[in-house]
């Protein structure tokens, strides 16, 4: 981890919302941005044939919260968090959005403290493991929601309509149900995830897969 010369940075970066500000939300705003930019750089030098969309489809698998948070829990920055008491007693310091968060805070105040080169040098090596690991740039998966819309798209179908059925739970542990209805052909999905994004993929997810049954 770097070593900060103004240590209050990374106090504030470990510092969650439910504790009191200073908070590492902004950090959070800021950091977001630099961990896209680090990957989205890397990935333009390491794939020079690849494609716009193979290399946003690689960022975003590189960048997800549910990629994010091992590494978290790698630099065990858990452990390091300052959690109100709320949070401290429903295990935050656990939880993945917590820490991807955190993460992307920690990375605002690594580029805060010492400027963009030593932010680059310090954080690129944490996604270096999972770049290695992608298929090729060709091979890249598609999110279902992309999936589905080529597929209505190919065969000049509407496109789906995503709707949030309900949300539910506390501020900290919220769950999404949103429906994915396809009208040509007639076709009903829902998915249920702790985000709405995270539901509409799995809402597209069943789609699809309710399309591939009728085929």
């Amino acid at each position: 981890m770097h070593r900060f010369s103004t240590p209050a940075l990374l106090d504030q970066a470990l510092t969650h919302r439910s504790a009191g500000a200073p908070h590492n939300e902004r950090l959070e705003f800021l950091g977001d941005a630099l961990v896209n930019l680090i990957v989205a750089e890397a990935l333009y030098q390491r794939w020079p044939q690849a494609d716009e969309g193979a290399l946003t489809r690689a960022r975003a698998e590189l960048v997800r919260e549910s990629a994010l948070a091992p590494i978290a829990r790698t630099l065990e920055l858990g452990a390091r968090l300052t959690l109100g008491p709320g949070e401290m007693k429903s295990g935050g310091h656990r939880r993945d959005s917590i820490l991807a968060d955190a993460l992307e805070a920690v990375v605002a105040a690594i580029y805060l403290d010492a400027g963009f080169e030593t932010c680059r040098a310090q954080v690129l090596p944490w996604f270096v493991p999972a770049m290695e690991a992608l298929p090729p740039a060709h091979k890249v998966g598609k999110d279902a929601k992309t999936r589905l819309q080529e597929w209505l798209q190919g065969r000049q179908k509407p496109l789906p309509v995503y709707a949030l059925i309900s949300e539910s739970g506390e501020d900290h542990a919220k769950t999404f149900r949103v429906s994915c209805t396809l009208s040509q052909p007639p076709i009903s999905a829902e998915g249920e995830a702790g985000s709405r994004r995270a539901a509409e993929q799995l809402a597209a997810d069943d789609a699809l897969r309710q399309l591939k049954a009728d085929d």
